[in-house]
């Protein structure tokens, strides 16, 4: 709550209702020896006049730098009748939908939203969302292992250009299970996957991972490894970021059938950047899964009058059926997050998507070109790419991005800690948020900073 209403008065008052003289009382069962006299450290109390003057002072340490990081999560712009709407309390307050006659509201909106997820991904169904885009992939790989029962290997393959990350999240949640997760080798001159022939298939995988676009921004060949997948024997994962699904084809059109599971992050669609979180996994499947897919799916159906209701329906989790036969026992619906993406889509629509995809692509490329007209500024990968891509600088990259914040701007990821090989490797990303003066401040930056 904003501010605490109750008066001395008013405390002593229900002290006196309930028969306790102080509140101290309220905690007679701890024991004395645990409870301390004073939190050293901890200052005096504040108003809230002079609390509101703190924050404020705080939130002005952090600044309006101009960002160009993605590698992940992206900076869009959000209208401001998406969280207007969110956070009204008949969704912000709202908990999981277990009564589906309490909860008509909640579940039509979580069925329009998978009914949106679908329509982009080109899959059969979607579910009601996951934690995040990294557990996506690590609950993908299991349903995977569930839905391919004819390959037994545990073994799953990732293209070069999966986000370093999500294969450190999806190991350590599902290596315990047994399965492996194996990366195919970066052509170093494209920015995509290398030779397929180079791949050991002794051992086929029980599905492959294919990221598109790449973490580094580039466009894989997505129907030439999603047909070469299935020719081994293997499902086809597809991590994807739901703007790009605006321009590019969808995973449901990869190849000759088509991905089979397809997930990723959400946070692009609505979700402000807020270190890290909380952000919203997405996940839809073909027909032939859609049993072994984690989580609540949302249904509609018709009531005996012949109006139209909408239910939970193969709630295929831990809280349904036994726990050993559950599809996951982490899996959750980030109910406000989708609130939040529904609205969003609701109101951009598909072209609105559309046009933020193409600015987005086009602020990219026009920042690319200005940086490398740079002295020692190189584009490092020939492949095409959405809104981000990887310069390699003459200088290093971790005291590049030093200066520039120093000057206000947040100027890319360092990738050498994901890929040492590339060298001075910086990833950056422009989105629709960024002007065309946005683009030649930063241009004008670097150069000064390469240049002394």
């Amino acid at each position: 709550m904003p501010f605490i209403p109750h008066t001395n008065d008013d405390v002593q008052s229900m002290l006196a209702a309930i028969g306790a003289s102080s509140v101290d009382d309220l905690f007679d069962e701890i024991p004395a020896e645990l409870i301390i006299s004073e939190l050293s450290g901890v200052p005096d109390a504040l108003s809230e006049m002079e609390i509101v003057r703190l924050m404020r002072s705080r939130a002005a340490q952090d600044g309006s730098p101009l960002c160009f990081i993605g590698a992940g999560a992206y900076e869009h712009h959000i209208p401001t009748a998406v969280w207007d709407i969110a956070t009204r309390g008949e969704f912000y307050s709202a908990y999981t939908p277990y009564q589906a006659e309490a909860s008509q509201g909640t579940l039509q909106t979580i069925y329009e939203y998978q009914t949106m997820i679908t329509s982009l991904t080109g899959m059969y169904a979607s579910n009601a969302s996951l934690y995040d885009g990294a557990s996506a992939l690590a609950e993908a790989s299991l349903m995977a292992v569930r839905g391919n029962r004819k390959n037994t290997s545990k073994r799953i393959l990732l293209a070069a250009g999966v986000n370093p990350t999500y294969q450190k999240v999806a190991q350590a949640i599902a290596g315990s299970q047994g399965l492996t997760f194996e990366r195919m080798l970066l052509d170093h001159q494209t920015g995509i996957g290398g030779d397929l022939s180079r791949v050991d298939v002794a051992e086929p995988p029980v599905a492959v991972v294919i990221q598109q676009p790449s973490f580094f921004g580039t466009m894989e060949d997505m129907d030439g490894l999603t047909d070469w997948a299935h020719s081994v024997g293997a499902l086809v994962i597809a991590v994807v970021n739901p703007t790009a699904l605006a321009v590019l084809k969808e995973p449901g059109s990869w190849g000759e059938n088509g991905a089979d599971i397809v997930c990723g992050e959400g946070q692009p669609l609505g979700v402000p950047l807020s270190s890290g979180g909380p952000y919203f996994g997405f996940m839809s499947c073909t027909q032939k899964l859609i049993r072994q897919m984690p989580g609540r799916i949302v249904g509609r159906t018709t009531d005996l009058d012949g109006k139209p209701g909408f239910t939970l329906t193969l709630q295929a989790r831990e809280q349904h059926i036994r726990r050993s036969k559950a599809t996951s026992n982490i899996c959750t619906n980030q109910g406000l997050m989708v609130t939040a993406a529904t609205v969003y889509l609701s109101l951009l629509g598909h072209e609105g998507l559309r046009r933020v995809a193409l600015q987005s692509l086009q602020q990219t490329k026009q920042l690319v070109a200005l940086l490398c007209e740079i002295d020692g500024v190189e584009k490092l990968f020939s492949s095409e790419h959405f809104h981000e891509a990887v310069i390699s600088l003459p200088q290093p990259v971790d005291r590049v991005l030093e200066a520039l914040a120093e000057l206000d701007i947040l100027g890319g990821y360092d990738l050498r800690t994901d890929a040492p090989e590339l060298g001075n490797a910086l990833l950056i990303c422009a989105t629709e948020t960024k002007t065309d003066e946005d683009l030649q401040v930063y241009a004008t930056a670097l150069a000064r900073i390469l240049k002394r």
